[in-house]
């Protein structure tokens, strides 16, 4: 309609190649362990079948890292937001693979996700690992991090639970510290950045971080009680 804008993606969906696997994975699987975007608040004790701490994951990936949390965490339910299709398929095998009652994965924008399918004060705790830096200055405005989204996070967050954000871009973490920061729901748990939690295992970006030279920071407030 006119005078209205299109929100700004913190991704641009790329046609990357999407390995045989993959694709019969997300086929054959996505509807046994995929959750569909239907813009109604999802009945978390329905989806997993009991009631457990959920935790939800903003930007899985290939899904090593969320498979591995979900896996040894077997008390805690995982629900990963993704939207390339070759990480989905990734995802959605390894759940499969696995026997991961526990995870589930919607494919859409997080930002939509969370506005309208997420109660408010229903997450135990939210993590968002290496999410892409859009290094050049002109692509910040497309980070996901940002002041309305920590907003947003923060309301659909429990008394107590916490948000965990990790990056190997310096001048991100900064930004990140600072947005975080500067919410007045939530408070960090450690002075400045936090040391890795011993439930994020090292994935393939941090390795690849390190190898460059980029220092890898934990991010991690909660909300207050």
């Amino acid at each position: 309609m006119p005078g209205q804008t299109r929100p700004i993606r913190s991704y641009v969906l790329r046609q990357g190649r999407v390995s045989n696997a993959q694709a019969r994975a997300h086929e054959t699987l996505l509807p046994r362990y995929g959750i569909e975007y239907t813009g109604k608040p999802i009945d978390l004790g329905a989806v997993f079948g009991r009631s457990a701490k959920t935790v939800l994951e903003i930007g899985c990936g290939m899904g090593e890292t969320t498979a591995a949390i979900a896996a040894a965490h077997p008390e805690s339910d995982f629900l990963g937001i993704e939207v390339h299709t070759p990480g989905v398929g990734s995802l959605l095998k390894l759940i499969d693979e696995g026997g991961l009652t526990n995870l589930r994965v919607i494919q859409h924008d997080a930002v939509e996700v969370l506005r309208e399918m997420i109660a408010p004060a229903s997450l135990d705790g939210a993590h968002i690992f290496f999410p892409d830096p859009w290094p050049k200055k002109r692509h910040h405005k497309r980070r996901l991090v940002q002041t309305d989204f920590v907003a947003l996070l923060a309301s659909r967050l429990k008394a107590g639970g916490y948000v965990h954000l990790a990056t190997d871009w310096e001048e991100y973490a900064g930004q990140m510290l600072a947005v975080l920061s500067a919410e007045p729901e939530l408070e960090n748990t450690a002075e400045g950045y936090a040391p890795r939690p011993a439930y994020r295992p090292q994935t393939k970006f941090e390795t690849r971080g390190l190898k460059l030279g980029h220092g890898v920071r934990d991010v991690v407030f909660k909300k207050k009680q």
